[in-house]
């Protein structure tokens, strides 16, 4: 019997261990810090796109489409190998 509980114990022990080092791991974290960052910059853009929008002037909306116009530009340029 306690040969039994032995070996469940240390297959309990040997999972903690193995979810442990999954957690702690850093695989992938540039990978999260990066489309994080993609996602700051689209926001502030889009808000800066709309701000400048509201405004009645031509300057306002010469610089949205020169904004959105370079956006299409960098996306259409992106390729996947």
């Amino acid at each position: 019997m306690h040969r039994l509980y032995a070996n469940a114990h240390l297959a309990a022990a040997g999972f903690a261990g193995r979810a442990r080092d999954r957690l702690t791991s850093e695989r992938g974290q540039g990978t999260v810090e990066y489309v994080g960052l993609i996602l700051l910059v689209s926001l502030l853009m889009v808000g800066m796109v709309a701000a400048m929008k509201g405004f009645n002037g031509t300057q306002g909306l010469e610089l949205a489409e020169v904004i959105v116009a370079k956006v299409k530009q960098a996306v259409n340029a992106i390729t996947f190998r």
